[in-house]
């Protein structure tokens, strides 16, 4: 039998997950690529049985709590990413606080410390979409929703430079002929966009920039451009 480098990283995990199933049911505490591989495997089987992202994430975090593993790991292992194949195609599903809690509090290794005047929140923009595809369309959560699919009618404008403000890792899903309101946040950092559709290939704010994505936008039929 042959078998891709997907199959087999799947089948590698697959293998860890029996393992950390055994030295649970042994009464053992797990160790940090134990639960991992555990929680990973949730995710993945809740995939494969048709869940949608938000719920094959839940599926993961459902399985260990703080005294399920040895002390420290729920401190050290604050998230957890795991591709997984859903019916509408490949997913990363980012598993959040995946042990439900537990931290040994600031002095533990590896924790973190909020800042006395954290960061303010970035400002978000609603926007309506129309799917006008005959298929549904799933959006990421960090895509330069300036660029996605040219079949989503939106206000292209007031999308560029943003992304959607959801939590890293899950999408958001735009049924054929349904119109959806979803919120969308300034991408930060450098604000520098590679890749994606190809629209605009550098610093969102160089001089011109702008001008030159909504041309190439327009060119190649984006609908709302």
């Amino acid at each position: 039998m042959r078998l891709t480098p997907t199959e087999r990283d799947r089948l590698l995990l697959f293998t860890a997950a029996e393992l950390a199933r055994s030295r649970r049911a042994r009464g053992l505490r797990l160790n940090v690529p134990e639960a991992t591989a555990l929680i990973s495997d949730a995710v993945c089987e809740a995939a494969r049985e048709g869940a949608r992202l938000a719920e094959a994430i839940e599926a993961g975090r459902a399985v260990l709590g703080p005294d399920d593993v040895l002390p420290g790991v729920s401190d050290i292992v604050t998230e957890i990413h795991v591709e997984a194949v859903f019916d509408d195609g490949t997913r990363l599903a980012v598993v959040t606080d995946p042990f439900g809690g537990g931290s040994l509090g600031p002095e533990a290794p590896g924790a973190v410390i909020a800042a006395d005047r954290p960061e303010p929140a970035p400002e978000t923009a609603e926007i309506e979409v129309v799917n006008t595809a005959s298929v549904p369309i799933s959006v990421t959560s960090h895509f330069h929703f300036f660029e996605v699919n040219p079949r989503l009618s939106f206000d292209r404008a007031a999308a560029y430079g943003r992304r959607l403000a959801v939590p890293a890792g899950s999408t958001v899903r735009f049924d054929p002929g349904a119109a959806r309101t979803v919120r969308l946040a300034e991408i930060g950092g450098a604000r520098v966009v590679v890749g994606f559709a190809g629209l605009v290939d550098g610093p969102l704010d160089a001089p011109g920039a702008f001008e030159a994505a909504m041309h190439r936008a327009r060119a190649c039929g984006y609908l709302g451009a």
